[in-house]
């Protein structure tokens, strides 16, 4: 009786695995899941975006020329076009947490640029840019804005030999830590250009 019984258990595994060899195979073709693709950003979110980076480079070039009226006069475009920030036509972002971190960090850049428009000082105006040109620069990733290309750029002397980074849309060092006093102090230390997938 036991002969049997393991006999049958063989000719059942046997019968399935020749099933599964010749017999049994699926007919109907799978589609391959796809990967998912990230649009690029719709040319309003671009417009929007190039508003903010033209008007955060209009802070940096009067800080460069060490120029209180001109940076406070900047600053407050950079206010508009930050709170003016299209972040709802931002592409490829199914899950709207990217949406979410742009309006983060569009809010802090509004209320850092407020401060810097506050600003007293050309040392209290600088102090509030470092700020901006982080949470830009950061934003800028985020984002992963396909216009222009962005330079990263690094002073090893500003506050106090502390350091700190600024966002230029050229290669060419211009200091807005120190202006005329050392023009070309620093380094470009990273560059975001997503227009080239």
């Amino acid at each position: 009786m036991k002969k049997l019984i393991i006999g049958i258990l063989v000719l059942g595994v046997a019968g399935l695995i020749a099933w599964k060899l010749w017999g049994g195979k699926d007919e109907t073709p799978r589609e391959k899941q796809k990967p998912v693709a990230i649009a690029d950003n719709t040319s309003a979110f671009n417009q929007s975006y190039d508003q903010l980076l033209n008007a955060y480079y209009a802070v940096k070039d009067a800080l460069v020329a060490s120029d209180t009226a001109k940076a406070t006069a900047a600053a407050q475009q950079l206010i508009g076009a930050s709170d003016g920030l299209k972040v709802n036509e931002i592409q490829g972002d199914s899950t709207g947490m990217i949406k979410e971190t742009a309006k983060s960090y569009t809010a802090n850049i509004s209320t850092t640029a407020k401060a810097l428009a506050d600003g007293k000082t050309l040392d209290d105006k600088r102090k509030q840019f470092e700020m901006i040109a982080d949470g830009l620069w950061q934003l800028t990733r985020t984002v992963k804005y396909d216009g222009q290309k962005v330079y990263w750029q690094y002073c090893p002397m500003a506050f106090n030999d502390k350091g700190a980074y600024w966002m230029s849309d050229t290669a060419v060092v211009l200091n807005p830590y120190f202006g005329d006093q050392m023009l070309h102090c620093g380094t470009t230390e990273d560059s975001l250009d997503y227009s080239k997938k």
